[in-house]
């Protein structure tokens, strides 16, 4: 196969940042995606509503002229979340989820849940109006090993909240383990999970063989080779529960080279051609649209996008930046470690 054509997709994980680095990033998203889901971990984090609607008015200003995209705002959870204020979001129509971080648990995240019977009252309300929770799912305990911190979360942490509010629609982000798969693949409901771009082509070898590569750490990082080749097959399987969410997450090159680098990789510019690239691998490129532009949409409740994008395979590789240039800073680019073939044709 040569070309495939598809809906126009959506990204159900981003990070794009404020201010310059924003306005730095925001093309490479909006090229390509009609819609994402827009992470609150700010400094300060979007707590409100009002905070919510700033952000957004932020975000569309940033859009590049021509480029058709909406934001889909989230509230980050804290103890202190006013529940009526969510649900005046949802009301509204602005806001899309609430994001949990436990305390600690990766960029920005330190304003966080520490205690989760404090989030009840809210979590109560969010499975009673029908308004998704989005969890980075990780325990932060400093005695679990940070390979196993996903595991430990779903046992400790997401099994008991959906045992005592199975109504409540809850989104593994980021899954990297086996272990969540599998999960998800058990649950007889309102449960889903996205999956990176990087996480389908990268494992904790990439970090660590040869040297430190700071600009392949992640949170929830890489890990070994039997947990990528899940997330494979779930992402290739056509699994209604199984969507994109690139985790696109830019930080400037002295924040991620230095003593103690920040998590974050940066695949917005070339995710559509890594993921046709791994979908052809598993000869699967028939899967890719409903990996990348139904699942989610069809778990959010979201109409489709009637746009079509054409992706075709080049006989050359394709040149995309090692970096990008942003007012912030320099921006490494996410490097899948083999040529890209496969080009969106504009």
């Amino acid at each position: 196969m040569q070309s495939i054509t598809i809906r126009r997709p959506d990204d159900w994980h981003l990070h794009l940042r404020d201010g310059a680095m924003l306005e730095g990033v925001i093309g490479d998203t909006s090229r390509d995606f009609a819609r994402a889901i827009v992470m609150p971990n700010l400094v300060p984090p979007v707590v409100t509503v009002a905070d919510a609607e700033a952000y957004r008015g932020r975000i569309m200003a940033a859009v590049p002229k021509g480029d058709k995209f909406q934001p889909l705002m989230t509230l980050y959870l804290t103890e202190d979340t006013n529940a009526d204020d969510i649900e005046a979001g949802k009301t509204s129509g602005l806001i899309t989820a609430v994001k949990l971080y436990p305390a600690g648990a990766t960029t920005n995240s330190h304003g966080g849940v520490r205690d989760i019977e404090k989030a009840m009252p809210v979590l109560e309300r969010m499975a009673r109006i029908g308004l998704p929770l989005c969890v980075h799912g990780e325990v932060t305990t400093p005695g679990v090993d940070i390979f196993d911190r996903e595991a430990v979360f779903i046992e400790t942490v997401l099994d008991p909240l959906r045992k005592r509010l199975p109504e409540l629609k809850v989104t593994m982000e980021h899954v990297t383990t086996k272990d969540g798969i599998d999960y998800i693949k058990s649950a007889k409901g309102n449960l889903a999970g996205s999956i990176t771009t990087h996480h389908l082509i990268i494992n904790r070898n990439a970090i660590l063989v040869g040297g430190i590569r700071p600009h392949y750490y992640c949170l929830p990082v890489a890990k070994r080779e039997n947990h990528r080749l899940a997330l494979r097959a779930a992402a290739t399987s056509g699994d209604p529960r199984f969507f994109l969410g690139t985790d696109s997450a830019p930080h400037i090159d002295p924040l991620k080279e230095c003593a103690c680098g920040c998590a974050g990789i940066y695949t917005s510019i070339n995710t559509m051609s890594c993921l046709a690239h791994v979908f052809e691998q598993e000869n699967a490129l028939d899967k890719l649209e409903a990996f990348a532009s139904l699942n989610g949409p069809a778990w959010y409740g979201l109409p489709l996008n009637e746009e079509r994008i054409t992706l075709v395979k080049r006989d050359n590789p394709l040149n995309f930046p090692s970096k990008v240039e942003t007012g912030a800073g320099l921006v490494t680019v996410f490097d899948p470690m083999f040529p890209l073939y496969w080009d969106i044709a504009r």
